[in-house]
């Protein structure tokens, strides 16, 4: 873990001060994140940031961002309407009685084996 910033190189800042322009730019309501916005969170911050970088950073977001989803966007359609009340005549309804089906289960002592051959058989190509 980077507790400060003295030990990272100085490719390791850039990325650093890129991904937090970029977050700070991009979590605004921008409709277009470029490389001299990137640049100039940067400045504001009293730290400088390479163009080539900023540049890789807002063609990459331009390019993931029709695949990103926007906050708030998505999610489920909620859950179905609550379970229906007592008939109108006012008496309580007896739940119905379901019955309870029993498996069949296939005679496999006979026929064939899982790749198709005879059970036992032992022969064949193995």
């Amino acid at each position: 873990m980077i507790t400060t910033l003295e030990g990272i190189s100085d490719s390791q800042k850039q990325e650093l001060i890129a991904g937090l322009a970029t977050l700070l730019v991009g979590s605004a309501a921008e409709p277009e994140l470029t490389a001299d916005k990137l640049q100039a969170v940067a400045s504001a911050s009293g730290n400088t940031l390479s163009p080539a970088m900023a540049a890789l950073f807002a063609s990459t977001v331009q390019e993931v961002k029709p695949y990103v989803m926007s906050p708030g966007g998505g999610g489920g359609g909620g859950g179905g309407g609550g379970g229906g009340g007592a008939a109108a005549g006012g008496g309580a309804a007896a739940p119905a009685k379901e019955e309870e089906k029993e498996e069949e289960e296939m005679d496999l002592a006979g026929g064939m084996d899982m790749f198709g051959g005879e059970a036992g058989g032992g022969g064949g190509d193995y």
